[in-house]
């Protein structure tokens, strides 16, 4: 019996819950600008003026097996591409566009290359597909669109038929799990409506400038995905509750659940910096600690985590990438034991502050990360007489514990006990948070 029941889903959740931690690539033709994947509605950049990426779009470092090699290492144990994003560049093949990378002085399907290469590294391969596309001529202009400040905005948006747009995504999607085998996950993105965009909205904009599971013809679109592959991940956000849930940005301190209160699969998912795509000038980068911190924190509450990298636009990861990449390899190689196959800690059991516990589904096992180093022992309330022994994780080396603790201050003797001391060394064993791993009988 697992520990925790969870809210059952259509797709295959079984692996992503015990995996528990992925790697997010946001590329497109926002890398060249280097200023947020955003850019091109934040800078109200026209067609004409965004074609000059388009047009020099040649990323020659890109080494698909590389890239897969680096989230291996991380220990991650999924990958989830922009095929598309919201500004409508196609990084695959597509026969219903000519805005894709074959037409681009790169020339090569890079979908194709990475699902190949992470596929040779044993890992889960996922795709991102934007619904939203600020290319396409069918897009109506809303609230987002980068035209939407334009004099003749509402003139430009006569015509425009979401129908037919409805079609195009329902055609890609067709291709995308047609043409490169298994894919694991399916990662759309996002509705939106015009309460929480108010300062751009005209009357005249299509559906109020929102845009939602009408506008998707999301049931068509899901069913869609679910022919063609029927064990997909499929996240929530096309406004329809399917396998995944998708807080960004923000840690979840509890496990959420759904309207009816049932535990959901969920991912937090996260940057490395402030920003998805690369940017050059960004230096709001987290570090090792706060990493670290992130996925464990993810894990105790019943999930995952997916940490994302915008290659350059040379198609390489940055420096900045790399330094966070292996700060979770050098963690991950000796405590990943804490992380696969582990989720929130039975109830009942207390720690303190500073300290967060991850548990073993078949909960044999309890991981007691010390995110802040105590002196001398730690006090865990709800164990008593269920610990057989325990070790640091990093290094196997044995940490006594006792359910009686005496302390003596100058003849006086004082007895403790209803709880577990484990005893610790003065000073912390090397690396971030280390970790007791405690056996339980």
């Amino acid at each position: 019996m697992p520990l925790h029941e969870v809210r059952q889903t259509p797709g295959d959740t079984a692996w992503f819950r015990h995996d528990r931690f992925g790697m997010f690539i946001h590329f497109g033709l926002y890398a060249l600008p280097a200023r947020n994947e955003w850019i091109k509605t934040l800078e109200y950049i026209p067609e004409e003026g965004y074609q000059r990426y388009f047009d020099r779009f040649s990323p020659d470092l890109f080494d698909a097996r590389e890239w897969a090699r680096k989230a291996k290492a991380a220990g991650m144990k999924y990958a989830v591409l922009t095929t598309k994003h919201h500004e409508g560049f196609c990084l695959f093949d597509s026969q219903y566009t000519d805005y894709k990378i074959t037409n681009t002085p790169f020339g090569r399907d890079l979908v194709k290359e990475y699902v190949e290469a992470f596929r040779a590294e044993g890992l889960g391969v996922g795709f991102y597909y934007s619904l939203i596309d600020w290319h396409h001529p069918d897009y109506p202009i809303d609230v987002l669109h980068p035209r939407r400040r334009d004099a003749d905005a509402e003139q430009q948006d006569k015509g425009r038929d979401m129908r037919r747009y409805a079609q195009y995504m329902r055609d890609q999607v067709t291709e995308l799990l047609t043409n490169y085998g298994k894919i694991d996950i399916l990662w759309m993105d996002f509705s939106y409506d015009k309460e929480g965009y108010p300062t751009d909205w005209k009357p005249w904009m299509q559906h109020d400038g929102a845009k939602g599971k009408e506008e998707w013809e999301a049931e068509a679109l899901i069913a869609t995905a679910r022919a063609l592959q029927p064990h997909l991940i499929i996240n929530n956000r096309t406004q329809i509750n399917q396998d995944l849930w998708t807080p960004e940005q923000y840690q979840p301190t509890v496990w959420p659940t759904d309207e009816e209160g049932n535990k959901v699969t969920f991912e937090a998912c996260q940057t490395f910096s402030g920003s998805w795509g690369y940017f050059r000038d960004e230096m709001s980068w987290k570090t090792p600690k706060m990493l670290i911190d992130m996925l464990v924190n993810t894990v105790s509450v019943g999930g995952n985590l997916i940490m994302n990298v915008g290659p350059t636009g040379r198609g390489n990861f940055d420096y900045r990438a790399n330094q966070a990449l292996e700060a979770y390899s050098e963690w991950m190689h000796l405590n990943s034991r804490s992380i696969y196959g582990c989720t929130q800690a039975e109830e009942g059991i207390k720690v303190p502050n500073g300290t967060v516990l991850t548990q073993s589904e078949d909960g044999k096992r309890l991981y007691l990360h010390l995110q802040t180093y105590p002196f001398c022992r730690i006090e865990v309330e709800g164990l008593c007489g269920r610990v057989a022994y325990a070790q640091f994780l990093q290094d196997a080396s044995e940490v006594k514990f006792t359910e009686t603790l005496r302390i003596d201050s100058g003849g006086d003797v004082t007895e403790y006990s209803g709880k577990v001391f484990f005893s610790l060394p003065p000073v912390a064993p090397q690396g971030i948070s280390p970790v007791i791993e405690i056996f339980l009988k």
